[in-house]
């Protein structure tokens, strides 16, 4: 794989200090996108045991070693940011600028830089220099409470909510809009991406019907958390799920009527009744299994689908003609999304070893200290290690 690439982001070059979770989501996203992506990963490596090889977090970019604690490390990454449009950092507050890599470091080399930070809570607030992770971020926000069976505790939902959407989306989003304004003025500026804010921002619907009187402040009693009988989901026969989302009047009538509980099912707004329903509903899904139902539902207006495993997704017939997972490299994985007519976004390369591409960024960007061996630090106290929030 080479810098240049397809898709609407080609031509914008992308650093991305190495880290963990939703940082390097976010840089793969851009890199879909056709950004030339470059992490730049520290020798000896760090975050979580993954094998580098399998984290397709990392396709698409293009990774160079640098160690941010030995004499030249911080300003090889600022010729990089010299060189750059976007600039992607998830340390803790103050690290970057410890380092000789912060804003005024960079913005001193290229006013133009956008440059992001992901973190969890942010770059102010008391709570700002703690460590967090996605479970910690969703549940001040409320988010977490709102998920789960109501006589239980709250749902986890993996880190998802969190992590990548709260977190990757918004500081996409956010480095999008500032790489606008960036060509429109000349000037670039930071992106403070807080998994906090941005989940936060993910309820602002539900505050609404809040404060409407449309939503109880309570898991498991309202229409889009599992408090309503005809969105949610039931058990089958053998074991699996059907996930059944029949909110209006005529999805719910296809829904009962093929579900075969038309004759004893109450009118849909007759909340007095949702327990009864609901009981209805599960025995009558607990008669077959969740391939006998899905036949029955499929491509009908009551809108109901199994709930299917990771490795079961991809062969789902509509997603396989869609082609919404791809093989690459031997492992099945999302294809790179949202779809565009004139720029097709595509995965051109697997997970970036870490230093496997110096050469060549060092030749593209022409940077090229970069092909020199790194010179490790030989202080590697964890007061010292590049602290990334998640």
């Amino acid at each position: 794989m080479t810098g240049a690439a397809d898709g609407p982001l080609a031509g914008v070059r992308v650093v991305e200090l190495a880290g963990i979770g939703p940082g390097p989501f976010a840089a793969m996203l851009l890199a879909d996108l056709g950004a030339d992506v470059v992490r730049v990963d520290r020798p000896g490596g760090g975050g979580l045991a993954v094998n580098p090889a399998y984290d397709i977090t990392n396709r698409n970019k293009r990774s160079v070693l640098l160690d941010l604690k030995s004499a030249d490390g911080p300003a090889r990454v600022l010729d990089l940011a010299e060189r750059a449009d976007v600039l992607i950092e998830g340390f803790r507050p103050g690290v970057a600028e410890r380092l000789g890599v912060g804003p005024a470091d960079c913005h001193a080399r290229n006013p133009r830089l956008v440059y992001g930070r992901m973190t969890g809570w942010g770059q102010e607030g008391p709570l700002a220099h703690s460590a967090g992770h996605d479970i910690a971020y969703i549940a001040v926000t409320g988010a977490l409470g709102m998920i789960g069976d109501p006589d239980g505790p709250p749902a986890v939902p993996a880190n998802l909510v969190g992590d990548y959407a709260g977190g990757s989306l918004y500081l996409v989003i956010g480095v999008l809009a500032a790489l606008q304004h960036a060509r429109a003025t000349g000037t670039g500026q930071v992106v403070d991406a807080a998994i906090v804010d941005g989940t936060a921002h993910l309820t602002s619907m539900i505050h609404g019907m809040m404060a409407a009187g449309g939503w109880q402040d309570r898991r498991g009693a309202n229409l889009l958390d599992g408090g309503c009988p005809f969105y949610g989901t039931y058990e089958t026969s053998d074991g699996g799920y059907m996930a059944v989302g029949a909110l209006e009047q005529q999805f719910y009538d296809t829904f009962t009527d093929l579900l075969g509980i038309a004759d004893q099912a109450p009118a849909r707004k007759d909340l007095a009744r949702w327990g009864e329903l609901r009981e209805a509903v599960a025995a009558r899904f607990k008669t077959r299994t969740r391939q006998e139902w899905t036949e029955v539902f499929d491509g009908t207006d009551a809108c109901v689908a199994p709930v299917l495993s990771l490795r079961e997704a991809p062969a789902h017939p509509h997603l396989a003609a869609r082609g919404t997972f791809t093989d690459f490299g031997g492992i099945i994985q999302p294809a790179p999304a949202p779809r565009f007519s004139a720029t097709p976004a595509t995965v051109r390369g697997g997970p970036a070893l870490p230093g496997a591409h110096t050469a060549s960024v060092a030749r593209d960007w022409d940077v090229p200290a970069l092909s020199e061996r790194p010179e490790q630090s030989e202080r590697p106290e964890r007061s010292e290690q590049y602290e990334q929030e998640d």
